[in-house]
């Protein structure tokens, strides 16, 4: 969609040549974490393996019975031994989610999914391997996801991409939201690299502990950290890699290391220079970002045909007041976003006395983040358009459509007052007709 010569992008270009691309926020994320996986070789492996083991489980309901089941029993002998606290809403029955493709957060709830059925799925996979009944190839696929699922490395593994994931998650998260500020997005994204950055300089003595006591639990042999590492593919004769080094910094750093590269190249600062610029319109922190340079760059850089010449050196001295001003002033203060400090300005009348830089703000504002809204807007046309509504027409279509994907919007909406508008148009009719 984004091809320079023949995309979508090329026919906007065309169309309006002042128009900007703004790759989507939460789709650059998602692109960012399936092109690091991929370089892994042992994590692209661990999905697959995941996506077996999740999908021998729960590809019938009586295995979800089953692993209900056993959720049940494992919860009461942990009760028993006072291992596990009671209360309301605690100790919820769950079942194993499946990833899907679209959504990068899904795979980490498929990982927590797994991590906290771990025996329960174990006991399943081990009846299905067991029942006679079964025809070889399912005992013999139940007894393949047992293999995988009792080794080191696949729950070392588990826990490293539950740790990177844990990190993007809530940012995978933020930028799904149907309205997302481009300055907070920006420090979504450099609040995500400090906390990957850290989780690759100080996480790994907490993350094989807890490997380490996750495995102990789980009847798992955990080997020696010590000993020399055999590696079928890559090693040689004289290579003295240990277990350890081979965990930590062909598995654990390396992970860690792809994630911050492919963060860094997809939000790097030459790649967001306008949306770095706009940040200078930032009235949080007391407007602590504002910068008059970096605005009136922003205007003559990327917004040259909505000011003339004459306009962006008016603007340089609006910008001068303001910064004295607005800042300052009690009316703007505990604003969060660029799109607060324009209702503000509106609401104090401000902006009669800075209308080039409300100008510049509108124009800020128009940049997306995040297309998760327009993504919604297609799925609501398969709901809406269904094979029974094949001939609905555009204008009726398009009312649909409004009613059901601003539901927030539409509820508000009561009988009385559609039944008084159609009075008050019929009314306004019979006028026209006399």
């Amino acid at each position: 969609m984004r091809g320079e010569w023949n995309g979508l992008q090329a026919k906007f270009m065309a169309e309006c040549p002042y128009a900007y691309y703004v790759h989507c926020f939460a789709h650059q994320l998602q692109l960012a974490l399936v092109a690091a996986s991929k370089e892994v070789a042992e994590v692209q492996n661990f999905f697959d393996h995941l996506t077996f083991v999740v999908n021998s489980v729960v590809s019938s309901s009586k295995r979800n019975d089953d692993l209900h089941a056993n959720q049940v029993a494992e919860m009461e002998h942990l009760i028993e031994l006072g291992e596990l606290e009671t209360g309301s809403g605690a100790n919820q029955i769950g079942t194993l989610k499946r990833s899907g493709d679209t959504r990068w957060s899904s795979h980490y709830d498929s990982v927590c999914s797994l991590i906290k059925l771990y025996k329960p799925t174990y006991l399943v996979l081990k009846d299905i391997a067991n029942t006679s009944s079964n025809t070889p190839t399912i005992r013999g696929k139940a007894a393949g996801a047992i293999r995988l699922m009792m080794t080191f490395e696949f729950v070392f593994i588990l826990h490293v991409v539950k740790e990177i994931m844990g990190v993007t998650d809530l940012l995978c998260k933020k930028l799904q939201h149907k309205s997302q500020d481009i300055v907070n997005a920006m420090d979504d994204v450099a609040t995500t690299k400090r906390l990957i950055q850290d989780l690759r300089d100080q996480g790994w003595t907490k993350l094989i502990n807890d490997v380490t006591s996750f495995c102990s639990k789980q009847g798992i042999v955990v080997p020696n950290m010590g000993d020399r590492y055999v590696d079928f593919i890559r090693s040689r004769e004289d290579d003295e890699t240990t277990v350890e080094h081979h965990y930590k910094y062909d598995i654990f750093t390396v992970a860690i290391d792809q994630q911050l590269q492919e963060l860094n190249s997809r939000f790097s600062e030459q790649a967001t220079e306008l949306l770095i610029l706009c940040t200078s319109l930032d009235p949080s922190d007391s407007f602590s970002s504002f910068n008059i340079d970096n605005v009136c760059s922003l205007a003559s850089k990327f917004y040259p045909a909505d000011f003339t010449e004459q306009e962006r050196a008016n603007l340089r001295c609006q910008l001068r007041h303001y910064e004295l001003d607005v800042p300052s002033n009690p009316r703007f203060q505990n604003l969060t976003s660029v799109a607060d400090l324009c209702r503000r300005l509106v609401e104090t009348k401000k902006v009669d006395d800075y209308h080039l830089i409300d100008r510049l703000i509108r124009l800020v504002l128009t940049l997306p983040v995040s297309t998760a809204t327009t993504e919604r807007a297609f799925s609501a046309m398969k709901l809406v358009k269904t094979r029974l509504r094949n001939k609905m027409e555009d204008g009726f279509l398009r009312d649909c459509l409004v009613l059901y994907i601003e539901k927030e919007i539409a509820i508000k909406i009561t009988t009385d007052s559609i039944i008084d508008d159609f009075n008050a148009v019929k009314e306004r009719a019979v006028r026209f007709k006399d």
